[in-house]
């Protein structure tokens, strides 16, 4: 898909409203379930069907790459834990995966920009793009050219996972560093001031948080003077990526252009959604908020898409768990409009 802008067709209103209409013939008062029907609703709309499917077949892809702004101070972490994790991950000892077991989703990782050769890694998708990305603070973070193909390989992989049957989609995310990444994509969309998104990711003390804040304004203001225009998405991603938060952009698109929805995690794929929006703003009617995130960024985040997050847990850990588990949720709304009864099958009375 090199140069081609990938259309998104909207989801179709009439079987949103026919949903609706239906929500009302169900045994229990109107509204009742809440968010629950609205979700169901747009779930119809997506699928273009009433009811819609079951979502029997849920795909999370953890993407995973590094960054060259940890090297500026701005978490504790070593860069050696993001390829550490990926063992962890595909031998199952990762939140995900405990996660993913309890919903019944299968968890795909994908290497997009790890620093380090992974290619001993059994059970790893080797698609990098880059050995890790050069430091936001001081120059661009990739080229336009990695950009762009780390976009790509979000998109390949969500067209691949829809082809062989996917029904939901999930993203996820690795890589030390990437909460600062974020943060600087969020502000730079939004126009949020730094120190209202940028968050103490895996914890980091007073002094580093303040580190963090100012790599992020001046990361920004590098990239203002540099002449970037904030609304390309690829360019925005070339500066500040995140090859992974690049992917999951793509990933997101791809869902929206197979017609499937897309369960969106933490800050880091949240702002991998806002970028997927700039490319094309028809991908929010296919995005679901899985949950809110305590980083700061993603309260404005899904405040700029203005898509409700379904969960609210206190998470912050990423790698597609709060996604993840709200998966239950929309198979629930699914299944409501699916399998409850309607007040004439049930022999129910309505309210006169």
């Amino acid at each position: 898909m090199w140069g081609t802008f990938v259309e998104i067709s909207d989801i179709s209103t009439a079987h949103v409203e026919a949903a609706a209409q239906r929500q009302l013939t169900l045994t229990k008062p109107p509204g009742s379930l809440g968010y629950l029907e609205e979700i169901g609703n747009r779930l119809c709309g997506i699928f273009a069907q009433v009811p819609p499917p079951g979502l029997d077949r849920v795909d999370v892809a953890v993407f995973a790459g590094d960054h060259g702004v940890v090297k500026d101070g701005v978490t504790p972490w070593p860069q050696e834990v993001t390829v550490q994790m990926l063992s962890n991950f595909i031998a199952g000892g990762a939140g995900i995966n405990a996660i993913a077991a309890v919903v019944g989703a299968n968890v795909l990782v994908v290497d997009v920009g790890v620093a380090a050769d992974t290619t001993l890694l059994e059970g790893l998708v080797q698609r990098k793009q880059v050995y890790g990305t050069k430091s936001l603070l001081h120059e661009a973070a990739m080229s336009l050219e990695e950009s762009f193909a780390c976009f790509n390989v979000g998109y390949e992989i969500a067209i691949e996972l829809i082809g062989s049957g996917s029904d939901l989609l999930v993203t996820g995310d690795m890589g030390i560093g990437n909460t600062t990444s974020a943060a600087a994509i969020i502000s730079a969309i939004t126009g949020t001031p730094p120190a209202e998104v940028v968050g103490r990711g895996t914890g980091i003390d007073d002094e580093m948080f303040a580190k963090k804040i100012d790599v992020v304004v001046k990361a920004i203001d590098r990239v203002l003077q540099s002449g970037c225009v904030l609304s390309d998405p690829f360019a925005l991603l070339s500066q500040l990526g995140g090859a992974e938060i690049a992917a999951i952009a793509g990933y997101i698109v791809g869902a929206a252009s197979a017609r499937r929805p897309v369960l969106v995690d933490g800050v880091i794929s949240l702002a991998g959604a806002l970028a997927a929006t700039l490319y094309n703003p028809s991908v929010s009617q296919y995005l679901f908020v899985g949950h809110l995130s305590t980083e700061p960024g993603s309260a404005r985040a899904v405040e700029y898409l203005g898509v409700r997050p379904i969960l609210s847990l206190d998470m912050r850990l990423g790698e597609g768990t709060g996604a993840t588990l709200a998966v239950s949720v929309l198979k629930a709304a699914a299944s409501v409009l699916a399998e409850m009864a309607t007040f004439d099958q049930a022999g129910v009375s309505r309210v006169k």
